[in-house]
């Protein structure tokens, strides 16, 4: 079997241990209890804290989660999260606190805006605008969760598959996150996938009970929404999250909250990637719950630079693949279309 050289991993100088599943979850909420600093210039500021972790650089989720929390704290309690819009503008060092300053953009009668600032040494790290909406009203529906994907219980644990690798990094992914994450074909942490699927879905959910405010859970879902959201773009092209020379990062990153849902019960996320060009790759997402609700909605573009001598796969390919992947959901979609036919039409 091939085995991948992870000295090139992204991890951090200092001594790391991987938590438990109860400390990584009570970091996840520690993270999020933000301390209200003196107003500045008319802004909102807060302090997030910083917790330990293999890698040097801040998880993206982490500053997001961050970032919507504190704009959560600037308005009515009535008004919930609908959608975020952030950029990704350097790298966060996770050894450091994040300063989170979040400005009052509109409080209309039914919706508010916020823009935040996650800043470290003095430079923005992330700038993202927050709306929030008052509860209203109005037609409804969603996109029906796939078919024939097996339960979680089903799957091997994360710590199954990569708990014999003794790497900081490849541990912290086993068993040291606050989430646990089922994938439901073979996962690339450390090898390819062999089918190069155009697409990805995964099992998740907090590793232990999380408090009941629906706010945590909110960012919770928004922290775990960055867990492998790039994967599509990296299965089609034969590449993997271990691969030497692979460099990969967020550059921006987009959520819609359409339905309420806790994060420390199984949620099903979806993911495929309609393009990549020029170094970067777009993918969108879909989370629903077990019962088959559509709770979020993501889309994310990252930069992906392959290690030098790769190949990329040609376009006919990409697209033979990705044509077969879809031929289950066309006919889904064409059963609905004869139902409204006879139903409306006939």
């Amino acid at each position: 079997m091939h085995r991948p050289r992870l000295k090139e991993l992204d991890v951090a100088e200092r001594e790391y241990r991987v938590p438990t599943p109860e400390e990584a979850v009570n970091q996840l909420v520690g993270m999020l209890d933000l301390e209200a600093l003196p107003d500045d210039g008319g802004e909102d500021r807060f302090l997030a804290p910083v917790f330990e972790q293999a890698f040097w650089r801040v998880f993206g989720g982490q500053v997001l989660a961050q970032a919507v929390t504190a704009a959560m704290r600037t308005v009515d309690p009535e008004r919930v999260v609908h959608s975020v819009h952030g950029y990704f503008l350097r790298p966060g060092d996770s050894a450091k606190p994040i300063e989170v300053r979040v400005e009052r953009l509109r409080d209309g009668g039914s919706f508010s805006a916020r823009r935040s600032h996650a800043i470290q040494d003095g430079k923005p790290i992330l700038s993202m605008i927050t709306s929030f909406q008052k509860p209203a009203g109005g037609p409804e529906h969603y996109a029906p969760m796939p078919q024939g994907i097996p339960s979680p219980q089903e799957l091997p644990a994360p710590e199954e598959l990569v708990g014999h690798v003794k790497h900081p990094v490849v541990q912290e992914w086993g068993r040291g996150r606050p989430f646990e994450i089922r994938h439901i074909d073979r996962p690339i942490y450390l090898e390819a996938d062999r089918d190069r699927r155009p697409t990805s879905a995964v099992w998740l959910k907090a590793r232990t009970t999380l408090p009941d405010d629906p706010n945590i859970h909110r960012a919770a879902l928004l922290y775990a929404s960055d867990y492998t959201l790039l994967e599509p773009v990296l299965r089609q092209h034969g590449l993997y999250w271990a691969k030497p020379g692979l460099k990969v990062a967020s550059l921006d990153h987009a959520m819609w909250w359409h339905r309420h849902a806790r994060a420390d019960e199984w949620l099903l996320y979806v993911k495929d990637s309609p393009s990549a060009q020029n170094s970067r790759g777009l993918s969108q997402g879909a989370i629903y719950t077990q019962a088959g609700e559509l709770v979020a909605t993501t889309a994310q573009e990252g930069m992906v630079r392959p290690p030098q001598g790769f190949k990329p796969l040609l376009q006919e390919t990409v697209q033979k693949r990705a044509i077969s992947a879809g031929r289950n959901q066309r006919e889904l979609n064409q059963k609905y279309r004869s139902a409204w036919r006879s139903r409306y039409m006939d």
